[in-house]
C-alpha cells in the first residue's frame, strides 16, 4: 500500500489560510490504513485547523467529505465542492492529482507521500518498493536492493556492512538479507549472479501508463 503521513498544522494553514471555504477531503484507502486520511483523521485535522487558524486571525470555515478513493474518476465525480474556495487532500499525491484535474479550484496536500510498504504491525509500515518500473524482485527473493539497500546497490553487499547492519546504522543490511533468504531457499548459487544496472529512463518513461493499449505477449 502507498503509505502516508500528515504534514505539519503550519505547513498546511500556510497553503489554506489564503481562502475562506476550504473542504477536507479524506481517502478512506491506503491514507486512511495509514492512519492519515479517514474520517476520524479528517475531524481531527478541522479542529487542529480551525484553532490554529483562529490563533493567527484567520477566517476561514471547514469541512469534510470522505472518497472511497482519490485516485479513480468515478469516485471523484460524487464529490460536490460547489461553494467552496480550495480543496485539502488527505490523500497520496496519485489523490492531489487526479482531485486538481478534476476541478476548477486549487486543491493543496495535507499529506506528504512517503513509499509503497508492507504493514509490520499495527500503524507500522516498511517500505518494500521504489516503483521503478523493472523489478527484480525474484532475483533476490523478494527483498527490493533498490528500497531497502540505503545506497540502492544492486549487486551487493558493500562495505559498510558490520555485524548484518548497514553502516547507517537504522537498519539491517539488505543484502544479508537477501542472502540468507536465498540460503533458506536452497538458492545461494544465485547470490553471485550480476544484476544489470537499472535502466532508470524506464521509470521516467512510465509516468503515464494505459494498459488497453498494451498487446497481448501471451
Amino acid at each position: 500500500m502507498i503509505v502516508v503521513r500528515r504534514k505539519p498544522i503550519d505547513e498546511i494553514l500556510k497553503m489554506v489560510g489564503r481562502h475562506t471555504r476550504v473542504m477536507l477531503v479524506g481517502c478512506n484507502t491506503c491514507a486512511a490504513v495509514s492512519l492519515a486520511g479517514g474520517q476520524k483523521e479528517v475531524d481531527t485535522l478541522i479542529e487542529l485547523l480551525s484553532l490554529a487558524a483562529s490563533r493567527k486571525g484567520f477566517s476561514v470555515e471547514f469541512s469534510d467529505a470522505i472518497l472511497e478513493r482519490q485516485c479513480e474518476p468515478e469516485f471523484i465525480e460524487k464529490l460536490d465542492s460547489q461553494g467552496y474556495d480550495a480543496i485539502l487532500s488527505l490523500g497520496c499525491g496519485a489523490g492531489v492529482a487526479t482531485l486538481a484535474g478534476d476541478n476548477d479550484k486549487p486543491v493543496y496536500p495535507a499529506l506528504d507521500t512517503l513509499f509503497i510498504g508492507s504493514a509490520q504491525g499495527f500503524a507500522s509500515w516498511q517500505a518494500e518498493c521504489s516503483a521503478c518500473g523493472s523489478c527484480v524482485l525474484g532475483e533476490t527473493c523478494g527483498i527490493c536492493p533498490t528500497t531497502r539497500c540505503a545506497k540502492g546497490i544492486l549487486n551487493g553487499p558493500c562495505g559498510g556492512v558490520k555485524d548484518g547492519t548497514c553502516e547507517l546504522g537504522d537498519r539491517p543490511c539488505a543484502w544479508v538479507e537477501i542472502y540468507d533468504r536465498l540460503e533458506s531457499l536452497g538458492r545461494i548459487d544465485d547470490f553471485g549472479k550480476t544484476m544489470p544496472a537499472k535502466d532508470n529512463s524506464i521509470s521516467a518513461r512510465c509516468c503515464e501508463w494505459d494498459m488497453t493499449k498494451e498487446g497481448d505477449d501471451s
